[in-house]
C-alpha cells in the first residue's frame, strides 16, 4: 500500500508543478524525472498536467481581466500583464496560430501554457484554434524537455 500511494503522490505531483504558472511543464519534467521515473513517463504526465488549466484559462480570464481593469486597486497590474505579454508575443500577432504554438513551444522563461492563453485572448484567437495550437506547443517543449532530461539522467 505504501509503494502505491508513493507513486500516486508523485505522479499527482508532477501533475499540480506541471499546471502551476511560471513553473510548467518545464519545471515539472525535471522534478519528475528527480523523483525517480522515466524521463518518457515524466514527460507525458507533464504534458497532461499542463494542459489542464487550459479550458479554463482560455474561458475566464477574458472576463476576469476585464472585470479587474475596471477596479482601481486592479488595474495598473492589468495593464503592465497586458502590455508585457502584448510586447513578448509579437509573433503570435504576425503568425497568429502557428505563433501562438511556437510562443508556447518555446522551452524559456515568461513563454508558456498560462502567456499562450493570454496571448490567445488578447489576441482575440478562437478557442477552437487556440487550445490545440497550446496543446501542440506544449507536447514540443515537453519533448525538448524530454530530450534534455533523458541527456542528462542517462549519459
Amino acid at each position: 500500500m505504501q509503494k502505491i500511494l508513493e507513486f500516486v503522490t508523485h505522479e499527482l505531483m508532477v501533475l499540480l508543478i506541471a499546471a502551476m504558472p511560471l513553473v510548467e511543464l518545464r519545471g515539472a519534467i525535471p522534478i519528475g524525472v528527480s523523483l525517480g521515473m522515466h524521463p518518457v513517463h515524466a514527460t507525458i504526465l507533464g504534458i497532461v498536467g499542463s494542459l489542464i488549466p487550459v479550458p479554463f484559462l482560455l474561458t475566464f480570464v477574458g472576463p476576469v481581466f476585464d472585470y479587474l481593469r475596471s477596479t482601481r486597486t486592479f488595474h495598473k497590474v492589468i495593464d503592465k500583464t497586458v502590455k508585457k505579454t502584448l510586447k513578448r508575443s509579437k509573433n503570435v500577432k504576425k503568425y497568429s496560430v502557428i505563433g501562438l504554438m511556437l510562443f508556447v513551444a518555446v522551452p524559456l522563461p515568461t513563454t508558456g501554457i498560462w502567456s499562450g492563453c493570454l496571448a490567445a485572448i488578447l489576441f482575440n484567437i478562437p478557442f477552437r484554434y487556440a487550445f490545440p495550437a497550446i496543446a501542440m506547443g506544449a507536447t514540443i517543449a515537453g519533448t525538448i524537455m524530454f530530450i534534455l532530461s533523458y541527456v542528462v539522467i542517462f549519459i
